[in-house]
């Protein structure tokens, strides 16, 4: 190094960069190292994809990409193979400086190179994970998408790494992987469980198959531990709940509402009632979160409790459900609550009334639940938790995940959607097995909306006749009670479906919206508004929004289309998508 040159340090912090990213600093280096052919641009690619659907800034480093510009004045001589890889340390570092996750994908094969870029990052105090893959020369050559062994073999390509040249086995890596023993899904699970297991990533983003936040349950599993609650709970006051108080501990306890621990505190509570998001007191990670998860009592049982940091039991129909620990309690500001979650006060919304009517406080604390809610209604099969839906996802071998909410019966206009959508994903995006969750709210709703046990009949009845495939369609119970919020409600509905794997999410015209409370039959929320507003919400990263499209009914046909600008508008009909079955 030339005598001249002084070092200049940054003036901004590795905590000052995670600020201005709004996250954590999760700054390092993952580096691939193994064979051509092994898989490491591969799984560099798909892993810089999961890890930005999350939100975490990643970039991939890629050998042939590097010495296509950056070191394309460098051949493969020993001499150049090693400064090609100290070039590519040095960016690596300066990457992970900037709060990346940088992935670097080099056959790097002299183990003397790699132990230099780890000092390198460790002088920096920045983290450095080696991942071998160590897919057998066999596996690489037979691959061969490049024709690179084949060549080698015949003499034309010199110092060809495997064949004429040494590759020298890392001798202790962070990771050891075979892509020829693991599939590229599990293969990115277990490189997201290594930068979990350091702390690079919150513990519930660990393992989700299928890129979105791993869910965090809050029922209790431990024999021994649900019995010293329960036993601690006969010393304390009792709350009697609702059944729509029941309906979100469920909601809560299967993890819908990562990250929250359980009922809103005041502090969460003020973040999503203003900003439609909130950030934990032990988190840096901003949570798109649009409507309030709270529990509301009376003045009464208020009194009843010990104060803030108390703990009380919860009790439904005489049953003891779980109970809540380190209590806050709040004012329940009801016109506040009622005006920024629904843009109205109005006393004949069906939520409003409900609100309107409930206690005048609101408590929070976490939740401890001691058993699977069940409701014995014939329906608690269709109750699959997220992490469950993940797991029949997977053994269906779904590569893609796309869902519909809806609250009443499928009509023609959703069943032609639903078809539709999943042929684009086979066609346009190049998946090989979208598999559709068909998710029809299970919780609270105004009374002339259709059943649920009547919703479930015809959802099946759709299966049996194959309007919709069986074999390519999960259907399963969402858990949550509705709220008619209109644009707010539709973020959160959306966001939970992330939780159990979803990629792709089907926007309904005026989602979650009703008729205005007045009476006067106008919407009471723009239509469209539900699905521009979820386009452009923050902290919904790596899904995808699929806008409803109208379709009309050929009555010469006997079928819906989407498109019906080069037909005569005769045979069509906008009033009957009617209900199959």
């Amino acid at each position: 190094m030339s005598t001249n040159i002084t070092h200049h340090s940054s003036y901004v912090t590795h905590a000052e960069r995670s600020v201005s990213k709004g996250t954590w600093f999760h700054g390092c280096t993952v580096w691939f190292t193994g064979l051509s052919g092994a898989g490491k641009t591969t799984l560099a690619f798909a892993l810089e994809h999961y890890l930005v659907n999350q939100g975490i800034s990643a970039y991939v480093l890629d050998g042939d990409n590097i010495r296509s510009g950056l070191n394309k004045n460098l051949g493969f001589s020993d001499e150049d193979r090693v400064e090609n890889i100290r070039r590519v340390s040095e960016v690596a570092k300066l990457f992970a400086d900037a709060n990346n996750i940088c992935l670097t994908s080099f056959i790097s094969p002299f183990e003397s190179d790699r132990t230099a870029a780890r000092k390198l990052h460790s002088e920096n105090n920045l983290p450095f994970f080696e991942v071998f893959l160590a897919t057998p020369i066999e596996v690489c050559e037979k691959r061969d998408v490049k024709g690179l062994y084949k060549r080698a073999r015949a003499g034309e390509i010199k110092n060809f790494t495997g064949i004429s040249a040494a590759y020298e086995n890392p001798t202790n890596p962070d990771l050891i992987l075979n892509t020829e023993k693991y599939s590229v899904r599990e293969c990115v699970s277990r490189c997201v469980q290594m930068l979990a297991q350091a702390g690079l990533m919150p513990d519930y983003n660990a393992v989700n198959p299928f890129g979105g936040p791993m869910p965090k349950e809050l029922y209790v599993t431990n024999i021994e531990e649900v019995q010293n609650l329960k036993d601690e709970c006969q010393s304390l006051p009792h709350l009697n709940i609702t059944e729509l108080d029941l309906q979100w501990i469920q909601t809560l306890a299967e993890g819908w509402a990562t990250p929250l621990n359980g009922f809103m505190r005041e502090n969460e509570y003020l973040q999503v009632l203003y900003f439609g998001q909130f950030q934990g007191s032990n988190s840096s990670v901003v949570t798109n979160f649009s409507i309030p998860i709270v529990l509301a009592i009376s003045t009464e049982d208020k009194e009843r409790f010990n104060g803030n940091g108390a703990s009380i039991a919860l009790v439904y129909n005489n049953m003891l459900i779980g109970m809540l620990q380190n209590c806050e309690f709040f004012p329940h500001r009801k016109e506040e609550r009622c005006c920024r979650i629904f843009g109205t006060n109005h006393p004949n919304h069906p939520s409003i009334k409900t609100i309107m009517s409930s206690g005048d406080w609101l408590v929070g604390g976490d939740l401890k639940v001691f058993e699977r809610i069940k409701w014995n209604d014939g329906l608690d099969h269709y109750r699959l938790t997220p992490r469950e839906i993940q797991t029949k996802l997977v053994q269906m071998k779904a590569d893609c995940v796309f869902a519909f909410q809806l609250r009443n019966p499928i009509h023609n206009g959703h069943a032609l959607l639903m078809t539709e959508t999943r042929q684009q994903l086979l066609k346009k995006h190049k998946y090989n097995n979208p598999v559709l969750l068909l998710h029809p709210l299970g919780g609270w709703t105004k009374s002339d909306d259709v059943p649920l046990n009547i919703r479930i009949a015809q959802h099946e009845a759709c299966l049996d006749e194959g309007i919709l495939d069986r074999d390519t369609t999960l259907l399963a119970i969402f858990p949550s009670p509705m709220l008619y919020a209109g644009p707010r409600e539709v973020q959160w509905h959306a966001r939970t479906r992330m939780l159990a794997g979803v990629q792709y999410y089907i926007v309904g015209r005026d989602p979650a919206g009703l008729p205005h409370p007045d009476g006067t039959g106008v919407d009471l929320y723009d239509p469209s508004h539900g699905a521009k507003v979820l386009s452009m919400a923050p902290g919904l990263a790596g899904l995808k929004i699929i806008p409803f499209r109208v379709a009309a009914y050929d009555k010469l046909s006997v079928k819906c289309h989407f498109s019906i600008l080069n037909v005569h508008l005769i045979s069509y009909s906008f009033l009957a998508l009617k209900c199959v079955h």
